[in-house]
């Protein structure tokens, strides 16, 4: 993969809070966090799933790498149009908080929350990190795959809510990836 130094725009400015994109269509590191870090993605991941097909059917994506974890979701895009991003962003919490059960629906939620038409699933923001090299995909690459050990102690070739096996198929890693050097090595990042 080519990469272009970025040039940036800022497309969106809310009080000490910056969105920034990228002309050059550099793939993205994002991360996505549940309302309050409640632990519900694993029990509606195939709704999750879905989320993401619906969004892809609608925008122009590939997702490059992916990690889905308990609370949160960890995953690389690449998109022809980076602007689309808050959108895609939008459509998978939107499609996933519509069609899970209500069981799942926070009870206890403010005024302008409901306002809002939130039901408690998601938080409102998300973070996101423009890849600036190869050295730089690489490092979220490992990140992602990485979380599995980072939040359970779960080796990433044990860990089936990940693009790991993908990645090893195509002798990127290979299955026993993730040993002490790189653990200490990817520690260092902070990515949520």
């Amino acid at each position: 993969m080519q990469f272009i130094a970025p040039n940036y725009d800022i497309i969106n400015y809310m009080s000490n809070y910056r969105r920034y994109f990228n002309s050059s269509n550099n793939p993205v590191f994002i991360t996505f966090v549940t309302y309050n870090r409640r632990e519900v993605l694993l029990s509606n991941v195939q709704l999750l799933k879905d989320s993401f097909k619906q969004a892809i059917s609608k925008f122009n994506f590939e997702i490059i790498a992916i990690s889905i974890l308990k609370e949160h979701c960890h995953l690389i895009l690449v998109t022809e149009n980076p602007s689309d991003i808050p959108s895609i962003i939008r459509s998978i919490k939107y499609y996933f908080s519509a069609n899970i059960n209500n069981s799942f629906v926070c009870k206890n939620l403010s005024e302008s929350s409901i306002k809002r038409g939130e039901k408690g699933i998601w938080q409102r923001r998300y973070y996101d990190h423009i890849i600036r090299n190869e050295e730089d995909l690489h490092k979220h690459i490992d990140y992602i795959h990485y979380n599995s050990m980072k939040h359970y102690n779960i080796a990433p070739k044990d860990w089936e809510y990940s693009s790991f096996k993908k990645f090893v198929q195509s002798g990127y890693y290979n299955i026993d990836w993730c040993n002490f050097e790189d653990k200490h090595q990817i520690n260092s990042m902070v990515c949520e």
